[in-house]
């Protein structure tokens, strides 16, 4: 009896975790735990350790260090949501990273030659999905290893952006390429896009129910309908609040919000989508339902590069500069596979979300920001990063071997 208990626990939390909710619920605990240990915890421990302290400090709670953790997860998030589409697949784009420098070097240079900088954008994006596309090819046509590409990408890039840049960093303050991360909405502005994110989320999830009854399939319960949209809902709308409490929405989250929106309609809402997973989850099986399996791999790939492009020009827009070490040189890359992989996305391909991405990546961008509030150093942040990357990476093995075990 013991052992059909232990196998039901493991099909229940695997249940959870394969529906459109529970697949956030472990990443929103894992954040939440963060939030509470940093913003409430560290500071009633602080106070009660000091008795010359006048007051508590929730300087992580604060809207100003939130909305300064939104702006530093922001390039994080963009690359870990590309990153997530190749994951689908089962591959790894070691280079998105080093991608991301590149055509922020290459902004740069363009608009300091006069190029206007909407057109440079578009360059770099474009150059993007070239490199993306290229390495697609190489792992889909010539069938070497993703890990192989990549990391050879990733060595060739690093050195491209020093040929760039010999110096290491280049100034950019172009008015429109700064203004991604400058321009802000206005606070009635950005209460309008929550409302509508809200009530748009409430009419998929009823749309959703609606189809499913039309079908005869299950039905999830009127509470956890509900229940799903009361959450959302209270999450998006406190998100505004307090990033309008202390100066208000910025358009670089918007932006990623919009990139995000899309890229997670491609890959759950369309056939192309759907081929994605089917190859990520059985590529034999998808190869004899008709998919050109190497195509969706070179578009995967390309996407990547995308996205790694726009993350280059939002990391150029926030930090007014492009250096080696904020790109390729940095822990850039690391973070954001992490941020995909915290977010529940499966290193063995075919289960994912790019929501899930960006609430990775904000589980990261909290716990540096926590660390670093907390006066720890740089090896506490890598410590306590690997565990948690390792405990998600756990978590999703032994879900899998709980269906491969059904």
């Amino acid at each position: 009896m013991q052992p059909e208990n232990k196998v039901s626990l493991v099909g229940r939390l695997q249940a959870m975790r394969e529906t459109r909710f529970g697949a956030f619920v472990p990443v929103l605990l894992a954040l939440a735990a963060i939030w509470i240990y940093f913003g409430l915890a560290v500071p009633l421990w602080e106070y009660w350790g000091d008795p010359d302290a006048q007051s508590m400090r929730f300087i992580f709670l604060s809207p100003r260090n939130i909305y300064n953790l939104f702006m530093q997860s922001a390039v994080i998030a963009t690359l870990a949501v590309g990153i997530t589409v190749v994951l689908l697949l089962g591959e790894i784009d070691l280079s998105a990273a080093a991608t991301a420098g590149v055509c922020a070097a290459l902004l740069g240079v363009l608009v300091l030659m006069g190029v206007p900088a909407p057109f440079a954008c578009l360059i770099v994006m474009a150059l993007g999905i070239v490199i993306g596309a290229a390495q697609g090819i190489l792992v889909a046509y010539v069938g070497i290893p993703s890990f192989v590409v990549t990391l050879a990408g990733l060595l060739g890039f690093q050195g491209v952006m020093q040929k760039i840049l010999p110096t290491g960093n280049l100034n950019v303050g172009d008015p429109f390429v700064r203004a991604f991360a400058r321009v802000l909405l206005p606070d009635a502005l950005g209460w309008a896009l929550g409302i509508l994110c809200v009530l748009y989320f409430a009419w998929t999830v009823l749309r959703k129910q609606s189809q499913r009854s039309a079908r005869g399939l299950e039905l999830d319960s009127p509470a956890a309908t509900w229940g799903q949209i009361a959450f959302f809902g209270a999450l998006v709308l406190a998100t505004v609040a307090t990033l309008n409490s202390y100066r208000s929405v910025p358009m670089l989250i918007v932006l990623l919000m919009v990139i995000t929106a899309l890229v997670g309609w491609v890959t759950t809402s369309t056939p192309y989508g759907r081929a994605i997973f089917s190859v990520g989850g059985n590529p034999e099986s998808a190869r004899r339902v008709g998919i050109d399996v190497k195509r969706i791999r070179v578009s995967a790939f390309a996407i990547v590069g995308l996205m790694a492009a726009i993350g280059g020009i939002f990391g150029a827009s926030r930090f007014g500069s492009v250096s080696y070490t904020a790109f390729a040189g940095g822990s850039l890359l690391l973070e954001s596979i992490g941020a995909a992989v915290i977010g529940g996305t499966s290193l063995f391909g075919g289960r994912g979300s790019v929501w899930n991405a960006i609430l990775g990546a904000l589980v990261i961008g909290s716990l540096g920001n926590g660390l670093d509030l907390s006066g720890a150093g740089a090896a506490d942040k890598l410590m306590f990063s690997g565990a948690i990357l390792l405990l998600a990476v756990a978590i999703d093995a032994v879900s899998r071997s709980g269906t491969t075990e059904r």
